[in-house]
Formats: structure tokens, C-alpha cells, sequence
């Protein structure tokens, strides 16, 4: 048989055995198409199926399909010839409840919150300028590629290590948390990125492993969690100390700065520019109209003023001390004559000499009364010059 025999042989087995069927299974990959049509996946624990909803049976939709929805689904199987693939097309969906995979992450991030890994208190400021910036990503993803080719345009002076690891699969938790630690304990980075590109929630599951989530809540180095697309998520966003929507935008997030400080400093050049050149005009007007004969004319207006009162302070200094001087030099004149006529030596000039006794061959007080001696007493007479010895021959009261 042909290729072509063969699937159109499993084509009919197929969809004349199962017209009508309905399954039960977790919602993943959900991506509507540009043309109207609704493309997922239904999985379970032990087996997937595509499935499709064409546009003309949306209307009978009561919810917005999310991943992680356990879906329960009407319709018949499908066998597309020119890829050899089959699905489900879909007649009816509704709910049945909450995906095992978001009831699990779900409990797992009530018990990491609950032991304080996703609090505020534990997030860091994101360095403005990291000089190394660790990618914690598969080597060979698209998401480290736009990463790359992102830093390399906003920032090419930063310096970029790679540390590889799977990011899917159910060994790839353990290796991304290795990774983490290994960055911290060799101090390999300023700032870590850690992500990968989109996928289904099953694919992400490894960023919100609780190994991953410790590590990056642990980690001493900055931490940017970049999982998957915007409406994407893992439990690595809520412990990391930022969250970009994509691994693109992590890279702009770690480079932000760089251009914009980069901007910031050109328009401060051109204003400081502009300033001293604007300053160096005004001091030109300024100076525009002062020669040098007239700027020592001003020189001297404001200087002569100065000069004259400064010549009639010190001439009115010079004739206070000469009033002065005067004035005590005549008290000194008037108390010098004072002394001299209060002196016993001018009274002596005119002819008066002083009298005293001498008792016990001293000189006593001198004699003003006739009484104070007797006859026979010794007498030291003090004239103007020299000294008198007598006698005393007779004494008279009269």
C-alpha cells in the first residue's frame, strides 16, 4: 500500500469505530488561531490527544478556556491525512473541574508562601548596572538567543555566562536549582536571569519545581524569573525579586538603564552646554562697555570717597590727641606746682629753718612750742643747705 492507502485505511477504521465520543482530560497548549478556530491539547496522567473547536462552535462556549482545565468534551475522532495525525473535534466543552496540574501548583505555592519565600521583605533591588549577567536557560533555546541579541544592542559592555540546563522534563528542576546555586556559591553574576521560551503548562512545570523556587529564594545574586509568554506563569515569578513577562523583556529589564542613562547624560551635556554658553554671553554684554580708562575711572570713584574719609578720620584722631595731650599736660603743670609749693623745701628757700632735739642722740619731732624743750637741751637746726648743732641757753614762754 501507499502511504496514502494506509492513512485513508486508518482514516475510515477510525472515524466509522468512534463517531461519537466523549473525553474527560487536564486543558493544555490552549492557542486559538488568527482564522477563529480553537487548537489544545487533553491529557492526562498517562496519555495526550489533540483537539480542535471550529469557529462555527465557539458560540456554544460559556467560559474562556484556560491551561490546567479538566475539560469534558464532546465530538468525534478526526484523522488529518496530510501529517498523520488524529483529534478530537469538538462539538461540546465544558468543565469539569480544576486540573490536577494547577490543584498541585496550586498547594504548593499556599505552602511555600506559608513558609515566607514569596514575601516582600526578601526582594532585592535589581542592580542598575550589571557588568555580568547569568542566563540560567537551555543553550540551545530561542529564549536565550533573544536574550543575547538584546544585551549585546542595549548593553554591549556587559558581560554574559551561560549556565545550561534542560528546562523540561521531570529531571530539569534539579538542574536549574543546581545551576542557581552554583552562580551564588562561585559568585558568577551580578544578576540572574532565569527562564525559557513559551510552552504548555506540563513544559513550564519545572520553573515552579519547590527545589527552583527555594534556590532562587535563597540565592544572595538578584534573581529575574522569564517563563514562557505573558500569560504564562510558574512559582519561580513569585520568588524571584522581579518577574518579566518574557525572556526578551528580562533582557531589556537587565539593560533598561543603560540607554536610558545614556539619554539622560547627552541632554545634561546639552544643557550644561547651553548654560555656560548662555553665561559666558551675559558676562560678554556685561563686559562689553567697560574700557580699561574707564574702569579706572570707577576704580577711583568708588575708591576716592574712601580715601577722603579716611583723611578726615585720621586728622580728627590727630587733633583729639593734641587736645588731649594738652589737656593733661596742663594738669600735670597744675599738679607739679601744687607739690612744690606743698614741699618743706620751699618754705626753707625763704629763710625758715627746721628745729629739732636730740634725745639719746637722735633727732626728734620738730619744735614748735617753746615748752616742748629746756635749757641745756641739744639742738640739730635744718636750714636751706648744711645742718646747725646748739645749745639751748634760755627758754622764754613770751
Amino acid at each position: 500500500m501507499t502511504v496514502s492507502e494506509l492513512t485513508e485505511l486508518i482514516r475510515r477504521s477510525l472515524e466509522g469505530s468512534f463517531p461519537h465520543v466523549t473525553v474527560e482530560g487536564e486543558l493544555s497548549n490552549y492557542r486559538p488561531s488568527s482564522t477563529g478556530h480553537l487548537y489544545f491539547t487533553l491529557k492526562d496522567l498517562g496519555a495526550s490527544i489533540n483537539a480542535i473547536m471550529f469557529r462555527n462552535r465557539i458560540s456554544s462556549l460559556t467560559f474562556e478556556p484556560k491551561d490546567g482545565m479538566l475539560l469534558r468534551v464532546r465530538g468525534s475522532l478526526s484523522v488529518y491525512a496530510q501529517r498523520g495525525t488524529y483529534s478530537i473535534v469538538c462539538e461540546e466543552i465544558e468543565r469539569a473541574g480544576e486540573g490536577d496540574i494547577l490543584a498541585i501548583l496550586e498547594e504548593r505555592k499556599q505552602k511555600l508562601a506559608a513558609e515566607g519565600l514569596f514575601d516582600e521583605e526578601l526582594k532585592q533591588p535589581i542592580p542598575r548596572f550589571p557588568q555580568t549577567v547569568g542566563v540560567v536557560s537551555s543553550p540551545t533555546g530561542a529564549a536565550l538567543q533573544d536574550i543575547l541579541n538584546i544585551l549585546k544592542r542595549r548593553a554591549p559592555g556587559i558581560k554574559v555566562i551561560v549556565l545550561p540546563t534542560p528546562v523540561q522534563g521531570e529531571e530539569a528542576g534539579e538542574f536549574i536549582a543546581r545551576r542557581i546555586k552554583q552562580a551564588n556559591f562561585w559568585k558568577l553574576a551580578d544578576l540572574l536571569i532565569v527562564g525559557r521560551g513559551g510552552g504548555s503548562l506540563e513544559d513550564l512545570l519545572p520553573f515552579s519545581d519547590e527545589a527552583v523556587v527555594r534556590a532562587i529564594a535563597k540565592s544572595t545574586i538578584p534573581v529575574i524569573s522569564a517563563v514562557g509568554h505573558e500569560i504564562d506563569w510558574a512559582l519561580s515569578d513569585f520568588a524571584a525579586d522581579l518577574r518579566a513577562p518574557t525572556p526578551s523583556a528580562a533582557a531589556e529589564l537587565a539593560s533598561d538603564d543603560w540607554d536610558d542613562t545614556l539619554e539622560i547624560i547627552r541632554a545634561l551635556e546639552d544643557d550644561l552646554y547651553s548654560y555656560v554658553n548662555n553665561r559666558i554671553e551675559r558676562i560678554k554684554l556685561m563686559a562689553k562697555p567697560f574700557s580699561a580708562h574707564d574702569l579706572e575711572y570707577r576704580f577711583r570713584s568708588i575708591l576716592q570717597p574712601r580715601l577722603l574719609r579716611f583723611d578726615e578720620a585720621k586728622d580728627s584722631l590727630w587733633g583729639n590727641m593734641r587736645e588731649r595731650t594738652m589737656e593733661l599736660r596742663q594738669r600735670l603743670n597744675l599738679a607739679k606746682m601744687g607739690l612744690q609749693a606743698a614741699s618743706p623745701l620751699s618754705v626753707l628757700e625763704r629763710g625758715y629753718s627746721v628745729v629739732m632735739p636730740m634725745r639719746d642722740g637722735k633727732p626728734g619731732q620738730p619744735i614748735r612750742r617753746a615748752t616742748d624743750i629746756k635749757p641745756g637741751d641739744s639742738l640739730i637746726i635744718r636750714p636751706l643747705e648744711g645742718l646747725v648743732s646748739a645749745t639751748v641757753n634760755e627758754v622764754s614762754n613770751r
